[in-house]
């Protein structure tokens, strides 16, 4: 079966597959404030209650992020913003954020990771120095995620293994146990199925019950998810995008991700007890693009707050 779908837009889409809809309920998409400006009605698009990542990019000013924070409240989202571990200064400054989200946007869950720069800005390197503050559980966090890495991330395991990966993973693990925070792996986006599978089957194995929420890239050109994948190191995916780049009649059709999809969710299926609990995505093409995918494949799970407002 062919890793990456291509299909050309005038072509007839294929039945909505009754696995696929139950796979996408309760889905999440990830937006920046930045990208969020851009949207006039998030209700138009997205399910009432869906959980909207804010990314916090290094030179976002926290005022920005609080205040898209709260305008996806008021339109009835729950928000979670971004906790980059290296872009903040100290233990005062998450006090601060964390007092901030809560108050102006009623914000109680956020993703903690390290973050992409590569120099900490101050006290923290690692999103378990952020849960040792006692910060998140402290102002009653009810929901905490952390980041999963399917395809390994060099970053942090610079010799290609997974051990420091999976050590931290194991502390994780630890916390989970004693915080009263649900928890979750969000991790970042991937084209196979089968390792994917192969990876969640492993932390299972390993004694990794944090839940997987599978980071999934929405519909997009070709180039776009090249140029991503580089930014955020997805190697063997990336060995994939560049082969089909190859082909210069691919670089005009549009990605979509039914294959991994379609398979994870028939994996799903047949084994009610995978790990896989909900699909993230990274909506590489756009907000609205990956909305309509979503409503197109997720049936009632994906059907907008105010569906008579979505745009043809």
């Amino acid at each position: 079966m062919a890793l990456l779908n291509f299909r050309k837009k005038s072509e007839d889409p294929a039945p909505v597959s009754d696995n696929v809809t139950a796979f996408l309920k309760d889905y999440s998409i990830e937006v920046m404030p930045r990208t969020a400006e851009k949207i006039v009605d998030f209700q138009s698009l997205l399910p009432t209650g869906t959980r909207v990542y804010i990314a916090h990019i290094e030179g976002t000013p926290i005022e920005d992020m609080v205040a898209t924070a709260k305008r996806l409240s008021a339109d009835g989202y729950n928000v979670m913003p971004h906790f980059p571990a290296r872009i903040i200064k100290d233990q005062a400054t998450l006090g601060d954020w964390i007092a901030r989200y809560q108050g102006e946007a009623g914000v109680d869950q956020a993703l903690l990771l390290a973050g992409g720069v590569a120099t900490p800005h101050g006290d923290f390197d690692s999103s378990m120095q952020l849960l040792e503050t006692g910060l998140f559980d402290k102002t009653g966090f009810k929901r905490l995620h952390v980041a999963g890495h399917p395809e390994g991330n060099k970053d942090i395991d610079p010799d290609g293994s997974d051990a420091n990966v999976m050590d931290a993973l194991r502390w994780k693990q630890k916390f989970n146990d004693t915080t009263d925070a649900d928890m979750a792996l969000a991790t970042q986006f991937a084209f196979e199925a089968d390792p994917i599978i192969a990876w969640a089957d492993a932390l299972k194995d390993a004694g990794i019950t944090i839940p997987i929420h599978i980071g999934i890239a929405g519909p997009a050109k070709l180039q776009t998810l090249i140029k991503f994948a580089i930014a955020c190191g997805v190697g063997p995916s990336l060995k994939v995008l560049q082969k089909r780049a190859m082909d210069v009649t691919k670089l005009l059709l549009p990605y979509e991700p039914n294959d991994v999809v379609t398979q994870l969710a028939d994996h799903k299926a047949a084994n009610p007890d995978f790990n896989i609990e909900a699909v993230h995505f990274f909506p590489l093409g756009g907000i609205k693009t990956n909305a309509k995918w979503a409503m197109a494949h997720g049936g009632d799970n994906a059907i907008p707050a105010n569906p008579d407002k979505t745009p043809e």
